[in-house]
């Protein structure tokens, strides 16, 4: 079967959804960015399982599960009964890709229908290591750079945009009943839920959620150096996207963290400073 329709929506996919982050950018060397497109759109597509529409929890896990079944296919070296599965699983093949990780997002995205309180730091970042940090790690696998170094570096900055996502999405997430702030930290800091309902930026919050951008922050400077580790574009793109999450946070700070009224997004001026970051290296 050709496998060219379903590689052309995906890069369609990845460049019609906003990011606040480079999807097969065109910094990419152009060889990567067919199978980063394919790697979005199997990510994208069960996020969407598990959070778009109005489905039912056992709709949305059946639909998880039909992944799972054709990632299982790939694995038993059987043909997929969708196109895009075929083509993931050429790409696959091709690119000598592990296939752990697209089971870890699955099971992320699953724990995202039946699971909606986290309660501590330690709970949000086993999350995180399902979530985002397998992304990364396709990633390095497609650079040929999955040394263990590398993927340490990785996971710092994978888990940190997953924690800047979701300061960032607060306001949307409770609007599905779900807070990825640790439980832990709300009860230390006297913030309710309620609060967080009303969308109340008053009393501690603000010092509440200085503390959840500092600590995405170191995380994210501790992965930092993968940007100067990896070659070239690639490397340049890697310091594109950690410039993009350092300026994010910047913006959480200067709004006190009030993203009931102030949800940070990246326009030209930040792209241009973020540009002028990576390429400097600073």
């Amino acid at each position: 079967m050709n496998t060219k329709a379903p590689i052309e929506a995906s890069l369609k996919l990845a460049h019609t959804h906003y990011e606040n982050f480079p999807v097969a950018s065109i910094l990419l060397p152009k060889r990567l960015r067919e199978p980063v497109a394919l790697i979005y759109a199997f990510a994208r597509q069960a996020d969407d399982f598990a959070d778009e529409g109005d489905l039912l929890p056992e709709q949305r896990l059946a639909l998880l599960d039909g992944f799972k079944q054709e990632l299982d296919r790939i694995q038993q070296n059987a043909q997929p009964n969708t196109e895009l599965f075929i083509a993931l699983q050429a790409t696959i093949n091709k690119r000598q890709l592990p296939i752990q990780p697209f089971y870890d997002l699955l099971d992320a995205f699953s724990q995202d229908v039946i699971k909606n309180r986290y309660q501590d730091f330690g709970d949000v970042m086993n999350y995180c290591r399902r979530s985002a940090n397998p992304v990364g790690r396709l990633m390095l696998s497609l650079y040929q750079a999955d040394t263990p170094r590398n993927i340490g570096m990785a996971d710092a900055i994978c888990s940190a945009l997953q924690l800047i996502n979701f300061l960032q999405d607060i306001a949307i997430d409770i609007q599905k009943d779900r807070i990825y702030l640790p439980q832990a930290d709300l009860e230390k800091y006297k913030v309710s839920e309620a609060q967080i309902i009303r969308g109340d930026a008053s009393g501690t919050w603000g010092l509440m959620m200085e503390f959840q951008i500092n600590r995405a922050r170191k995380l994210l400077q501790s992965g930092a150096p993968l940007g100067l580790a990896l070659p070239g574009r690639i490397g340049f793109e890697m310091r594109m996207i950690v410039a993009g999450g350092e300026r994010v946070l910047k913006k959480l700070h200067q709004a006190h963290g009030n993203v009931f009224e102030f949800r940070p997004q990246l326009g030209k001026k930040d792209w241009l400073y973020i540009a002028y970051r990576a390429f400097s290296k600073k």
